[in-house]
């Protein structure tokens, strides 16, 4: 029996701005899906996007949103987890918002390891502004604008994340719906901070090469009795493989500390305190 998620549905005449076919719409599915089964409320979870096609997943989803600026998801999702920890706070954007124009603050989110949800739609390709290549497009890829192929490497949001030292990474493939709600569980239940679901998600009109086909063919599932999430230098080296990606949960460290664990003294969201002039300046001189 499907899950309802009815609680989360927009009404059904909501405008979605999603092409037919778009990988985006799964994965909208996936996520009401995991948050339904494990029975959280529409007034619990806060969904922060920034711009792109990825970051319009919070519009249909019926939820407290913040839409941001471009690239600046994560320091606003970190705000708003600081001024409330009880909340369940989800960063969703695309791989450009996120690895691109926001890489910076992708960087020092998974330093300041707030207990924050980043769900990454990663179709290589910007597909709002007509594909253009994205951090992660793959070299040799021909678009409007690179019309000689992409000339450099693509960025590993997997490898770059272990190596930074986030306290969970997986990777998700928006075709693979089963494992994907199960990976976006233990994501939305890690208690440890910072969690990191890079989503291959087709873009089915800018992007005909790496499509549901090709993510199925080049992707394969970890198993998960025989890997051991904690062994960072094992985690390391799927994450640096290009013929077969895997997909699961590829690193954990239960050893981290949540930011707001050693900044906030009790989960009584701001707006219930009266912060002293000491206690408000500390709060602010906590994110440099």
């Amino acid at each position: 029996m499907a899950t309802d998620t009815k609680k989360f549905d927009m009404p059904h005449d909501t405008d979605m701005a999603w092409c037919p076919g778009c990988g985006n719409f799964p994965i909208l599915n996936i996520l009401k899906t995991a948050l339904s089964e494990l029975g959280y409320s529409p007034e619990e979870v806060v969904l922060v996007s920034g711009i792109g096609q990825a970051a319009k997943t919070p519009h249909y989803v019926k939820t407290h949103v913040f839409n941001g600026l471009h690239g600046r998801s994560l320091p606003a999702a970190t705000a708003i987890k600081l001024s409330n920890p009880k909340l369940k706070v989800i960063a969703e954007s695309g791989d450009g918002d996120t690895y691109g124009e926001g890489g910076n603050h992708f960087m020092h989110a998974i330093r300041r390891n707030p207990g924050v949800v980043n769900i990454v739609h990663n179709n290589m390709v910007y597909g709002l502004t007509k594909g253009q290549a994205s951090p992660t497009s793959q070299k040799g890829m021909q678009t409007p604008v690179q019309t000689n192929g992409v000339v450099m490497e693509p960025f590993n949001p997997i490898a770059t994340a272990i190596t930074l030292g986030a306290s969970f990474v997986a990777r998700a493939n928006a075709g693979n719906v089963a494992q994907a709600i199960e990976i976006f569980k233990q994501a939305l239940e890690w208690k440890h901070g910072y969690a990191l679901i890079d989503v291959f998600q087709p873009c089915v009109v800018f992007n005909k090469i790496n499509t549901y086909q090709w993510f199925s063919g080049n992707t394969y599932l970890l198993d998960e009795k025989s890997h051991d999430p904690t062994d960072r230098m094992k985690a390391l080296e799927l994450a640096f493989a290009t013929d077969k990606m895997p997909l699961g949960v590829i690193y954990q460290n239960p050893n981290r500390e949540p930011y707001e664990a050693l900044i906030r003294s009790a989960d009584t969201p701001l707006y219930k305190q009266r912060l002293d002039e000491k206690s408000f300046s500390n709060l602010l001189r906590s994110f440099a």
